[in-house]
């Protein structure tokens, strides 16, 4: 690779070939991060690449592989959460821990979903659960888009591509917070509840 095309190989939906989508190694960076570590490469046109992933040790294996116990029921509701995700697996988990959860789940596979979803829900849309990278439209947009619908409704994004966020939380509005991937099935109700609890409106 040339160094301008270096410059960008971790961006999200940035590819040098026809058919690829761009996201694996912004999905690669976002995880290596989140895990404390730093992702390098070294590469020259016609030499190959090189990338170089360093993590932080861990002394205790028990202290990663071992969720803590707090005693704590898991966290639930009742609300109505609009979830957008365009990966199956993610999408289908999220909303299985949902509803599991005692959430009623409005799902939707892309912004155009979402707002269907808007129109034609007769109850109130308390939360929008989306994430920041979906092909075609990102999250800001479909967050902007609902929220002109659906004012009343709290913004929970998720994403593994956390630095997307710098520069834009001033442009946000308020209630708006960040789910980092992956994530587990408690830590997505934790968040949710704490979400829907910071930011209720009475």
């Amino acid at each position: 690779m040339d160094a301008e095309t270096r410059a960008h190989i971790f961006e999200p939906f940035f590819t040098t070939k026809e058919t690829g989508t761009g996201l694996g190694l912004a999905t690669v960076y976002g995880i290596v991060t989140q895990a404390g570590g730093t992702i390098s490469v070294a590469s020259e046109p016609g030499c190959g690449s090189t990338f170089t992933i360093e993590l932080p040790a861990v002394e205790d294996r028990r202290a990663v592989s071992e969720p803590a116990r707090t005693g704590q029921a898991p966290a639930s509701g009742s609300e109505t959460v609009l979830l957008v995700e365009d990966e199956d697996l993610v999408r289908a988990m999220a909303r299985e821990s949902l509803e599991n959860s005692g959430y009623q789940v409005l799902e939707a596979i892309d912004g155009e979903e979402a707002l269907r979803h808007c129109d034609r829900h007769q109850g109130r849309i308390h939360l929008l659960l989306t994430d920041l990278v979906i092909p075609g439209v990102s999250g800001w947009e479909i967050a902007k888009q609902v929220l002109a619908r659906r004012p009343e409704a709290r913004v929970l994004y998720m994403s593994g591509y956390a630095e997307d966020l710098a520069g834009r939380q001033d442009d946000l509005e308020s209630g708006i917070a960040l789910l980092k991937k992956p994530f587990t099935e408690e830590t997505l109700a934790a968040k949710v509840r704490e979400v829907l609890d910071t930011f209720r409106t009475t």
